[in-house]
């Protein structure tokens, strides 16, 4: 691949029953056959680490665990991920695809728990290594249809609707100040629709890149 001196990160966020890990499923697919390229990783988990830590966040056993407990278990996965995967993948000039990244920090413990932007904006790019997204889709939709869609299995999930509403507004936030970067989607189309719009946006930016799919 002569031209292209890293490889790119293109991250999905949304809302609980959003369809964002769907979405990201479809594009890794369609990256696959296309012989593109990539790595699929999942924020937090991918990791040893990350996975154990994982459980530990999601465990719906921990209802009392502290706001900046979870913080910064999340911030230990990403920089575990971050440092053995992402990194190397970027460096070997391949698409990373990820289930979340550093957007959920600022979406759900930043605006959800009401912890401090400025100071956590500072850990999380230290845990990220300073990496943001080269592209971000934010799938988009109501608190309450993407609550529906499925079972309430972790301790996340199961947190109160108005903590989700919070958590959906700051995405939406976010996206209005890097619309360069963050594509809304809206996640009331279906899967097709939604697919279809994910893979025109991504060929157009990796041609612009200089990849060749």
């Amino acid at each position: 691949m002569p031209g292209i001196k890293r490889g790119v990160l293109i991250s999905f966020e949304g809302v609980e029953g959003s369809g964002k890990t769907t979405q990201a499923r479809a594009l890794v697919d369609y990256l696959e056959n296309k012989g593109a390229p990539f790595l699929f990783v999942r924020d937090p988990g991918s990791t040893e680490i990350g996975e154990s830590i994982r459980q530990v966040l999601l465990n719906p056993e921990y209802k009392i665990m502290n706001p900046r407990c979870e913080l910064f278990l999340f911030l230990a996965a990403r920089a575990q991920l971050v440092y053995e995967k992402i990194l190397p993948a970027l460096n070997d000039k391949k698409i990373v695809v990820a289930d979340r990244f550093s957007d959920s920090t600022l979406a759900y413990q930043v605006y959800g728990h009401n912890l401090p932007k400025r100071l956590i904006s500072i850990f999380n790019r230290f845990a990220s290594a300073g990496l943001k997204p080269d592209l971000t889709f934010l799938v988009d939709i109501d608190v309450l249809k993407g609550r529906s869609r499925g079972k309430i299995n972790d301790r996340i999930e199961g947190l109160n609707r108005i903590y989700h509403e919070k958590v959906r507004r700051a995405y939406l936030r976010l996206a209005h100040r890097a619309r360069g970067r963050i594509k809304v989607l809206n996640g009331e189309r279906s899967v097709e629709e939604l697919k279809t719009e994910v893979i025109g946006y991504v060929n157009e930016f990796l041609c612009k890149k200089g990849y060749k799919l």
